[in-house]
């Protein structure tokens, strides 16, 4: 071989190289720890969340003024200063039992399970 095919070659292999790890890192086929990190860290959340929302929507079924609770708290917004999920901390669901402050995560959840709920 000559050394402009050598060259031709050397450059066809370091291209195809380039264009592969493009590819794998694109398409997700390789884990790097910090996206597993991130990855596992949102399924634990998640997972947390699934456990504890069933838990504040039974705190609001217990309380006796649950109609009037909803209702008010469908009329306020959805962000901004005294919003749904402000409500459902101040009424004490997204208090967990044991904790002493509720848990603004648990709320937002909440809230979103309670929009559902035709009492």
């Amino acid at each position: 071989m000559n050394k402009d095919h050598m060259k031709t070659l050397l450059l066809g292999v370091v291209a195809g190289a380039v264009v592969m790890l493009i590819v794998v890192f694109a398409s997700g086929w390789v884990v790097t720890s910090n996206s597993a990190k991130a990855q596992g860290q949102l399924i634990a959340t998640s997972a947390v969340l699934d456990r504890l929302a069933p838990i504040a929507v039974a705190q609001f079924m217990q309380d006796p003024n649950r109609v009037e609770s909803l209702k008010t708290m469908k009329n306020l917004d959805s962000y901004g200063m005294n919003n749904r999920s402000d409500y459902v901390q101040k009424q004490g669901w997204a208090t967990m039992p044991g904790e002493k402050k509720p848990d603004i995560q648990v709320a937002f959840e909440c809230v979103k399970r309670l929009m559902e709920i035709q009492l």
